[in-house]
């Protein structure tokens, strides 16, 4: 006789199935429960939550888990954007900072042509330097300032310490300035202390020499360069630099103005030379002398009236 083998999926089908069904009575009927209004079921729903709950604590660790990852990672979004917050004005505070430094280095300049002690009657303008000629062959810069301001063919300008130049070109809002090391500079200094009169040059570098020196023994490395006035072409006494000696063993001048940070120049409006239209008021008047002498008559003269007695 045969035997039929059973299929265990036929008894597990529907025993999954009575499982789901008295899962879901339970679950309504605990929905239902926790629906009622009564003081009776709101005390045995307490029962049962003080009864059951704190011994699931072992199920709520995974969720527990879970809200703590999404609060870090929360946290860590909120961290990342005040970090990426904080960068950015960082970098902003850096460029105020730039900003604050070029404008403490305009004051100091400033300031610094406010503090050259001039001659009281030479009065000067303020002006920017807009550019720099940039070539090896011509040493030159350009102010803003120009014939609106009363600015003339060559007058001196000084930064805020030493001589600079001299303008050489004028337009309506712009001048040229060519600076002392210009190949085309010549003006007459002083040399301090002896006094020895000399020419400096210009010569594209950034130590031009003296030249015609009248005693050159008497000239030492460090001894002050100044402009001597002569000829009318600067005011005297203006500072140009200090002697030094050079690689070729010729006594140059270490200029005072700072020609590498030339932001405001001081242009000097010079004094008027009078025009000498009379060259004999240059000679001094004679010296005062006594009324003449009272002059005696000859006695051979005859008489100024003609007659002979």
């Amino acid at each position: 006789m045969a035997r039929h083998r059973v299929d265990p999926e036929e008894f597990h089908r529907p025993l999954r199935r009575v499982l789901v069904a008295l899962l879901i009575l339970v679950l309504l009927g605990l929905f239902f429960l926790w629906r009622i209004d009564s003081p009776r079921v709101e005390r045995f729903r307490s029962a049962l939550v003080d009864r059951f709950v704190p011994s699931f604590s072992w199920a709520m660790a995974p969720v527990t888990w879970g809200l703590g990852v999404v609060d870090d990672f929360q946290s860590y979004s909120r961290l990342y954007e005040q970090n990426q917050q904080l960068r950015e004005e960082l970098r902003q505070m850096k460029a105020w900072k730039e900003a604050a430094l070029q404008l403490e280095q305009k004051n100091a300049r400033l300031l610094d042509l406010n503090h050259v002690r001039l001659d009281p009657k030479l009065t000067h303008v303020t002006g920017v330097v807009l550019a720099d000629s940039g070539s090896p062959f011509r040493q030159s810069v350009l102010l803003n300032v120009g014939a609106r301001d009363g600015i003339r063919d060559g007058w001196a300008t000084m930064d805020g310490i030493g001589l600079v130049g001299r303008i050489s070109g004028v337009g309506q809002q712009t001048s040229r300035v060519i600076l002392l090391t210009d190949s085309n500079s010549r003006i007459p200094v002083t040399v301090q202390p002896s006094g020895q009169q000399s020419i400096m040059s210009g010569d594209n570098s950034d130590l031009p020499p003296l030249e015609f020196l009248e005693d050159p023994d008497e000239v030492r490395p460090g001894d002050r360069v100044i402009s001597s006035g002569d000829g009318g072409m600067f005011p005297a006494g203006l500072l140009v630099g200090t002697v030094v000696l050079g690689t070729d063993k010729r006594l140059r001048v270490a200029m005072a103005a700072d020609y590498q940070r030339l932001e405001f120049l001081r242009v000097l409006r010079s004094h008027e030379l009078t025009p000498i239209t009379d060259p004999g008021a240059l000679l001094a008047d004679p010296p005062l002398q006594g009324p003449p002498a009272p002059s005696t008559p000859d006695p051979s003269a005859p008489p100024a009236d003609g007659s002979n007695g």
